[in-house]
């Protein structure tokens, strides 16, 4: 499943990393704490290589 938005993808990059070891799990806020407690090192690494060009710096709320 892709990004919708530059700020969904950056949460996803943040929650892999935490996930990897590479910070800390205290560090995550918001999104990025939401995204390592539910979501798949592999559904993580989807989200966060999803191609940014094009996508809005946040999802339309709509």
């Amino acid at each position: 499943m892709p990004a919708k938005s530059k700020a969904q993808q950056k949460a996803a990059g943040a929650a892999l990393s935490a996930k990897r070891g590479d910070t800390k799990v205290s560090e995550l806020k918001g999104a990025s704490k939401s995204m390592y407690e539910s979501m798949s090192e592999k559904q993580l690494e989807d989200f966060a290589a999803t191609s940014h060009k094009g996508k809005p710096e946040h999802k339309d709320s709509r």
